[in-house]
């Protein structure tokens, strides 16, 4: 720039050079082009008179990340050259993981200038993780030893998946025989060239000369990047001829005094930086065209490395996808697949696709935390020997989670690992044993550890293994069977004061309906008002020796007996249930009238029920906290007297306590919801997949009820508490369509009586003077209403009455005797239109 004038200046070759130079460029106005400074941090529309002649290395990060999808991993290493070109990458990668939901476990990045004995030391650490599948980023001198001390301490193997960046695979060729040895079965991309009659006539011509002019090296393919120098140098050439003849006097130089004095501004820069960025044409790499000052990319080529050399297995584009032909498309919908792929030979010579993870083979055993607590100890238990120093493992979910791993389809070596202090007390609640996976203590973590959403962020959860959900147990009231007034619980109160007026309701209107023509409905008012109540309530038994002669009475009698019918048969088997089967009623029913008593609620200690009856508003000076050992004492004591009214817990927990103490507490409320135990894993963990997987097929056979059986014994007598917690009384709404009906009847028997009654004798009302009260006119038709109707008299009560007076006509034939029989008729008479006389009065009379 300074000496010679240049006008453009192609190169530099790395990113780092790259950076340095384009401030220059955009300086003093200098077109800097470069075909392999392809790092993502570099980009042309930061400084525009900087030009990339070939591909930016984020697009091909796409094409990677369908890779591992379609392989199904979830998780991966990254592994990258410690420079620009290698760190550029990395928030590309980290973003399009994500998308597919894959992990990356560790990123190694090595140093460029890094020795065997550095890359040996990370690999030997990569081989003692878990994850086993890399994706590498460098270029070709640093990649070759990678894989050659990978080859040597056996990471390529069967088990192994390595995936390389255009870095790497773009210079196969130039790297050594040992190093594409040592890269059997590695899977690359790089962008696509397709072969053309001049592509591979300029082939030939450069072999020729190269081998001429270099005969000891070994280089005998012409690589990607030497492709884009040449096109560039083509394209700079197009553009040149397009501006035409520049001199070397065309710079306008700064008037000061720094160093940079005699740098000068090109004139030319900005025409020449115009016609190079409209320049396009047909090169060796195929179409020739920068878009934003750059190359662009459309399709990737994905190859396997067998037998020293490269096999095409497929291609990527952004539109289809993967798939075997350029032209084709993958119709196959499943992500876990490499069907759209050609057949590919992974490292170790298998055809297999890697699960992508394995255990560490360095001796170390899944290191599995377990809890230590002092109640339900049937779930797990941990016994540890002071003197022998020894801990032993057992319970319900040790047993489970060993049937677990022995199902898996491949062998797991694990240790349990007690979470405690040296003392042998517990070293943290749940939640902090949970967060000793995120700080890589443990590998996992098994017990009846609930799964919960504040947990799943920091660990990842199998399927449970239990069932879910939390709720209250309470103390039985005592058996109500011991009550002196128990045949009173049959039925509500309200319904036994309904039945009470409906009785006394029916007997008045059969007593009105009788009253007049039924000698046994008359009498004095005491006797009348026994009657009432008398032939109502003896109805209930079936008792009455009554006669009725109103075929309205009947009517409504018929009625009115299926309506007792019905209550006693009700009231008889309520009162048999009640004193044969025993009826479990719990002190409260519900969190609301706990909060409403300010009760004390019992929970277990260091539970996550806390945080869940906090959110219920309940306050936290009235929750205390217990080992199940507890539970019995709190409960027994109650609210008042220094325990508990209600103990809320998880259902497997409270399931194993009403198993033995059945008789005494009760399951009550709504049941809130959780996800049950499940056992615990790393983020991204590949083993919770088939640990949900080997869960299912314990829970459905017969392993699991054989370990039920163990553990938590038969818990089947107290499953069923929650259904008698209701009262069994029977209430007033389930018999008011009986109570209408009859009522609707009553009335309707009595309504037209009394109106047949009042058209019937009208004529007392309208006989009596005019200047009677209306309340006179009615209590004379009451009177009326009260004396005896004889039209409705029986056939044999007539007769008797009628032969009474033939005797009194042959007894008395004298003048004084008949007068005084005249007398005494029109006196009967007489009381008859009064209404002053009974029947039997009459008939002595007479």
């Amino acid at each position: 720039m300074k000496d010679v004038k240049v006008q453009a200046i192609i190169g530099p070759q790395t990113s780092s050079q790259a950076k340095f130079v384009a401030y220059f460029s955009q300086r003093f106005q200098l077109p800097i082009i470069s075909f392999s400074a392809t790092s993502p941090s570099l980009s042309p529309d930061k400084t525009s008179y900087f030009l990339r002649t070939s591909q930016d290395d984020s697009v091909q990060v796409k094409a990677i990340s369908a890779i591992i999808q379609r392989c199904g991993w979830k998780a991966v290493v990254l592994i990258y050259e410690d420079t620009d070109y290698g760190n550029g990458i990395i928030p590309y990668f980290v973003d399009a993981f994500h998308e597919i939901d894959t992990r990356i476990s560790y990123r190694s990045a090595i140093s460029s200038s890094g020795n065997g004995s550095q890359i040996l030391m990370e690999l030997n650490k990569l081989m003692n993780m878990p994850t086993m599948v890399f994706v590498v980023h460098m270029r070709a001198s640093l990649g070759s030893l990678l894989f050659t001390w990978a080859k040597k301490i056996g990471m390529m193997s069967e088990g192994y998946a390595w995936i390389v960046t255009d870095g790497l695979s773009s210079l196969l060729d130039p790297m050594n025989s040992v190093a594409i040895d040592s890269m059997e079965g590695v899977l690359g991309v790089r962008p696509y060239v397709s072969m053309s009659k001049e592509l591979e006539d300029f082939k030939f011509r450069w072999k020729s000369k190269f081998n001429i002019e270099n005969p000891s090296n070994q280089i005998t393919e012409l690589s990607l990047f030497g492709m884009w120098a040449y096109d560039t140098v083509q394209a700079l050439a197009m553009a040149i001829e397009r501006v035409g003849p520049m001199h070397p006097r065309s710079f306008k130089h700064h008037e000061n005094l720094t160093e940079f004095a005699n740098f000068g501004v090109t004139l030319m820069g900005p025409k020449l930086l115009k016609m190079i960025q409209d320049t396009g044409f047909r090169g060796l790499s195929g179409e020739f065209n920068l878009v934003n000052g750059q190359l662009q990319a459309s399709v990737f080529e994905i190859f396997n490395v067998v037998c020293k050399g490269e096999r095409m297995i497929g291609f990527w584009t952004p539109a289809n996808g993967i798939s075997r032909e350029l032209n084709g498309t993958s119709k196959r919908m499943c992500l876990n697949s490499m069907d759209a792929l050609r057949t590919i030979i992974w490292p170790g010579d298998s055809t297999t696709i890697p699960k992508g993870w394995v255990i560490p083979t360095n001796g170390n055993k899944l290191r599995v935390g377990i809890p230590v607590t002092r109640g339900f100890t049937e779930f797990v238990k941990v016994d540890f020997d002071p003197c022998t120093n020894k801990t032993t493992v057992s319970g319900f979910s040790i047993d489970v989670f060993n049937a677990v791993m022995e199902a898996l389809p491949f062998a797991v070596p694990y240790v349990f690992v007690p979470f405690m202090t040296s003392n042998g007390r517990s070293a943290g609640s749940y939640d902090e044993l949970l967060y000793q996976i995120y700080l890589q203590e443990f590998d996992a973590v098994v017990g009846d550890v609930t799964i919960i959403a504040n947990r799943s962020l920091y660990v990842d959860f199998t399927l449970p293994y239990t069932e879910s959900g939390v709720a209250m147990v309470m103390p039985i009231k005592d058996d109500h069977r011991k009550n002196a007034w128990i045949f009173f619980k049959p039925l509500t109160w309200d319904l036994w004061l309904t039945i009470c007026l409906a009785f006394i309701f029916t007997g008045i209107v059969v007593w009105v309906l009788e009253h007049r023509i039924n000698t046994e409905f008359r009498g004095s008012p005491g006797q009348q008002l026994g009657m009432i109540f008398w032939f109502s309530f003896s109805t209930l038994v079936f008792a009455h020796g009554q006669k009725v002669i109103n075929n309205f009475s009947r009517f409504m009698l018929i009625i009115w007996m299926f309506v007792v019918f019905v209550l006693a048969q009700s009231y008889t088997a309520s009162l048999t249930s009640m004193l044969t089967v025993q009826q479990l009623q719990p002190t409260v029913t519900d969190v609301k009238e706990l909060i409403k008593n300010g009760y004390y609620v019992g929970y277990q200690k260091n539970s996550f029920i806390l945080g869940l009856l906090k959110r219920m508003n309940l306050d936290e000076s009235k929750l205390r906290p217990y080992t199940s050992s507890e539970y019995d004492e709190a409960l027994s004591k109650g609210s008042q007297n220094g325990g508990v009214a209600a103990i809320v817990d998880e259902i497997p927990y409270i399931k194993l306590f009403l198993a033995k103490h059945c008789s005494k507490y009760t399951i009550v409320g709504p049941t809130y919801k959780t996800d049950g135990f499940g056992f615990a894993f790393p983020m991204g963990s590949p083993l919770v997949s088939y640990v949900s997987r080997a869960i299912l097929n314990i829970t459905e056979g017969d392993k699991m009820n054989m370990i039920e059986q163990k553990w938590l014994g038969n818990q089947s007598s107290c499953e069923d508490q929650g259904s008698t917690v209701s009262s069994n009384s029977l209430s007033l709404s389930s018999f008011w369509g009986l109570f209408l009906i009859t009522g609707v009847a009553s009335a309707f028997s009595l309504l037209i009586f009394l109106i047949s009654f009042i058209y019937k004798h009208r004529n007392i009302l309208t006989d009596i003077g005019s200047g009677k009260s209306l309340w006179r006119r009615l209590v004379t038709m009451a009177k009326y209403f009260d004396q005896k109707d004889f039209s409705q008299t029986t056939g044999s009560m007539a007769q008797q009455i009628m032969e009474i007076r033939v005797v009194q006509d042959f007894s008395y034939l004298d003048d004084a005797s008949q007068n005084s029989s005249n007398i005494s008729d029109q006196t009967a008479q007489n009381s008859i239109l009064k209404g002053e006389e009974e029947d039997g009065n009459l008939f002595s009379a007479e």
